[in-house]
């Protein structure tokens, strides 16, 4: 009978790294690799790998307390453009400005007016500057892609032209160099020995996690991500959520500048040059789908600690950086890969990228966090298409 394969009233929907997300007439459930902890496994091992090869091609100077703070120090700037970055992707959108929101965000809060305003004042006005712009972009990027209805790509790619030519204006093409000496010492000193911009970085993954996690915010990020029509039939505002994630990222971006501005004592239009291809990568590499709907923060951190040790140990090794490049490139289609293998063989597809958790009936919507394919009246057999509308067809046995 065609009833005895719908999802019934209450009952609950499989997690995404369940025994039911096997393929059709597999008969196995996915691997250990296939779920969440699996991944981050790898990852870390990945990173273990990276480190070990570091040890043995540079010994001594790797393994130095001093290298693994410089790693940390060069880590910290796009680790935390990189958290902006995964709310966005899970969310199901993409930001290509994020490097030009931190030159503009940089320039501004270095031009003479405000610095001179910092001094009236305090130092803090520079960081609130840097962060009301990034965040002003962002609100903008998200009006456009959630209301205007402009392909994420484009918006982003156009602003991301846009803010970096405003940027050269305001500068005139030139260094700003910053003048408050409190700020300067403030972010470059330390915590029982750990960098200032290590300890923000740190304070911001741990702020994302809690975000993403913990919060109806993230569950709500999950199933946009997961399937926009599905999230919207469940009561999420999906425009207005939209605009929040791309508000977060100009955020970011804005909490970066500041970062760069200590770390160079300067604000520059060259400041975040690529921040977006190596943001993306990061998030790639930490296990988020690009196509939206699952990843984490943890695995974004990772991600930003393998490229950053990568490119560490190239540099104790005499490398070029373009052998780095090629290597970054090799490193991103790899993941890419495996992630499309393990979507595969452990039955993620369209259906789990809600993140799991989610109970599914068929008498209501799915909750918000709910695996997209979860919908009213939509099929309730693992595997089943994506965002089944309300009244679509029920599989038959």
């Amino acid at each position: 009978m065609s009833g005895s394969t719908t999802t019934t009233s209450g009952a609950a929907a499989p997690a995404s790294g369940g025994r039911t997300g096997a393929g059709p007439g597999n008969g196995k459930g996915p691997g250990l690799m296939a779920g969440p902890a699996g991944r981050l496994a790898g990852l870390v091992l990945a990173l273990a790998l990276l480190c070990v090869v570091g040890a043995v091609t540079a010994p001594g100077r790797f393994v130095d307390v001093d290298n693994v703070l410089t790693i940390l120090r060069l880590a910290a700037v796009i680790g935390v453009v990189s958290i902006g970055m995964t709310f966005v992707i899970i969310g199901g959108g993409i930001d290509l400005s994020v490097g030009a929101l931190v030159a503009l965000s940089s320039v501004w809060a270095t031009t003479l007016a405000t610095q001179r305003m910092a001094e009236d004042v305090h130092w803090i006005v520079m960081i609130f500057t840097a962060v009301a712009v990034g965040a002003g972009a962002g609100l903008v990027n998200g009006i456009v892609i959630a209301y205007g209805r402009l392909v994420a790509f484009i918006a982003t790619l156009a602003m991301l032209v846009s803010a970096r030519g405003l940027a050269e204006i305001l500068a005139n093409r030139r260094t700003q160099i910053v003048q408050d000496r409190d700020f300067l010492s403030f972010f470059s000193g330390d915590v029982l020995g750990i960098p200032t911009l290590v300890i923000i970085w740190a304070l911001v993954s741990v702020g994302g996690w809690v975000l993403l996690n913990r919060t109806t915010f993230g569950r709500h990020t999950f199933a946009v991500g997961g399937n926009a029509e599905a999230a919207r039939l469940a009561g999420i505002k999906v425009q207005r959520h939209t605009l929040k994630l791309y508000v977060l990222s100009g955020i970011t971006c804005g909490i970066a500048a500041v970062m760069l501005m200590a770390r160079t004592t300067t604000g520059s239009s060259t400041h975040g040059t690529l921040y977006e291809l190596d943001a993306i990568a990061a998030v790639v590499i930490g296990g988020t789908l690009l196509i939206g709907g699952r990843g984490t923060v943890v695995g974004t951190v990772i991600g930003v600690l393998i490229f950053t040790t990568l490119g560490n140990v190239f540099t104790l090794n005499n490398l070029s950086s373009s052998a780095q490049a090629v290597a970054k490139g090799v490193i991103i289609v790899l993941a890419v890969l495996l992630q499309m293998r393990l979507a595969r063989g452990g039955g993620f597809g369209r259906l789990s990228r809600g993140g799991g958790g989610g109970t599914a009936s068929s008498g209501g919507p799915a909750a918000p966090g709910a695996p997209a394919g979860a919908v009213s009246g939509g099929s309730g057999v693992p595997g089943g298409p994506a965002g089944d509308r309300p009244g679509g067809s029920t599989p038959k046995t």
